[in-house]
């Protein structure tokens, strides 16, 4: 048999907001990866698109004054070359460089938000034909959407916070008329977010109608389509979901933010905690879990996802939050962990997301 490793590309970077964010994902993934079963190829996008082999890995890259890193943009520039048998990366233009640089055997896209977790690069990886990591071209375009997403996932009966889809166009337009739908079909605090994006970046806590308005500016300053969601006192419930089509629902982990809500700091530079597993009956554990489950089915993911939750002790409800196909893999990112206290260590479960990505390309070419 042969003992080649599988050479894996790992995407990270990207032109979204949540760049820094990836680059630390990527890191640690590099840092856990089993080097006796994988050679590890880093892909560098930078924040305006471009492709690298990059001079610096992530692993050799530091946070500036206790921020989060940015990719090294020294390198040699590649594309991806498409083939029958699988694709690889070769220099651009070819006669840089030495031409075809590698052979790639499946990609880990590590890019959160835009342009790498909203079908994309997985529409780019489907048509270069090379397996990847994580879901689907339709599943993680629903997914990164909100809007949308909320749209599909009440078809399928699951409970969500109530809400209000604006566009920003609408807004400029006419902002009281906007400020008086919330008003009628909301009650303050409500909460304010770009519906695609992730990272909690650009979301707002808005306690009275004055506030609205520069609220819903920051989040249209990420996105031209804003969710404007019903504020509710809950507990934070998260769950990881593994497979494919028999997907498995992980322990159930809670946040308590550092700050009044989980926004950006409290999740990356601040000490939130994560209680894992999280101090619930094992009645809204389990129900937490089903829920996961079918809400990784209705969107048709694949592979992995996190799928959070508000509980409401009050009155018992779990309410749908949201879906994320390509969760945080940074040391402090619950998705990992929470399969660790599954019993699935990290290097282990990079690579059974690696098989699930290899197992699904075979099932595609039959």
């Amino acid at each position: 048999m042969s003992t080649r490793k599988v050479r894996l590309a790992l995407l990270y970077g990207g032109r979204s907001a949540e760049h820094a964010v990836s680059v630390v994902s990527a890191r640690s993934v590099m840092e856990a990866l089993d080097r006796e079963r994988f050679e590890v190829i880093p892909v560098a996008i930078s924040r305006d698109g471009r492709w690298l082999l990059p001079e610096r890995p992530p692993l050799e890259l530091a946070a500036p004054g206790g921020g989060l890193p940015t990719v090294d943009e020294h390198g040699v520039e590649v594309a991806l070359r498409p083939d029958r048998g699988g694709g690889g990366l070769e220099a651009r233009p070819p006669d840089r460089g030495s031409g075809a640089l590698a052979a790639v055997d499946v990609v880990f896209p590590l890019l959160h938000g835009p342009y790498g977790e909203d079908g994309t690069v997985q529409g780019l990886l489907e048509l270069a034909g090379l397996p990847y990591v994580g879901s689907g071209v339709l599943a993680s375009a629903l997914a990164m959407d909100k809007a949308m997403a909320k749209v599909v996932l009440a078809q399928a009966g699951l409970d969500q916070v109530g809400h209000l889809v604006v566009h920003e166009r609408d807004w400029r337009r006419d902002p009281a008329a906007v400020a008086r739908a919330v008003a009628e079909r909301l009650a303050y605090p409500v909460f304010v977010k770009p519906a695609r994006l992730g990272s909690s970046i650009g979301i707002a806590k808005v306690r009275a109608a004055d506030d609205l308005d520069a609220a819903l500016a920051d989040a249209f300053a990420h996105d031209p389509k804003a969710l404007v969601e019903q504020g509710v006192a809950a507990r934070e419930l998260e769950c990881g979901v593994l497979g494919l089509d028999r997907p498995q629902a992980s322990t159930v982990g809670e946040i308590v933010p550092a700050n009044e809500f989980y926004d950006f700091e409290a999740k990356y530079l601040e000490e939130s905690k994560l209680l894992i597993p999280a101090p619930v009956g094992a009645d809204v554990a389990e129900r937490v879990r089903a829920l996961a489950l079918a809400a990784f089915t209705a969107l048709g993911c694949e592979g992995f996802a996190r799928v959070d939750f508000f509980y409401d002790e009050t009155t018992g409800r779990v309410l749908l939050n949201e879906v994320n196909t390509i969760p945080g893999f940074t040391p402090k990112s619950m998705f990992p962990l929470l399969w660790q206290a599954s019993g699935i260590p990290y290097a282990e479960l990079i690579a059974r997301l690696v098989d699930l990505a290899l197992e699904r390309h075979r099932r595609r070419l039959g």
